[in-house]
């Protein structure tokens, strides 16, 4: 895959912009980023470890480090760091953004938790 033309953090680095060449800009809350962030802390390493996780509707990226050629490391203000987002998951994240978001708010529902 090949990488976004851009990626750009908004002034309240709440919000990050991924410009690909062939794809509308897709824009993803730094929230997003954090609660669906593809490290093992969240996803665990099969689907019965992964964690829901409440509480970062305040949270924002503090920097972002490239990775090679093929990803980026983003460092969430709350300390979170581990998670390496691929060009391909950032792509994934922008076709399929409504249905991992609800189905995000769902478990934090289903669990009694909240957004902070």
């Amino acid at each position: 895959m090949n990488p976004p033309r851009e990626l750009r953090v908004s002034k309240d680095r709440d919000l990050l912009t991924v410009s690909f060449a062939d794809h509308a800009p897709i824009e993803l809350s730094a929230e997003m980023l954090r609660v669906l962030s593809p490290s093992a802390e969240v996803q665990g390493h099969s689907p019965e470890q992964r964690v829901t996780v409440p509480g970062k509707r305040r949270v924002r990226i503090a920097r972002i480090e490239p990775v090679g050629n093929y990803a980026v490391r983003i460092v969430f203000d709350d300390g979170h760091d581990t998670g390496i987002y691929s060009w391909a998951y950032f792509h994934t994240l922008g076709h399929e953004k409504e249905e991992r978001w609800q189905g995000y708010l769902d478990e934090l529902a289903a669990k009694g938790l909240g957004r902070g």
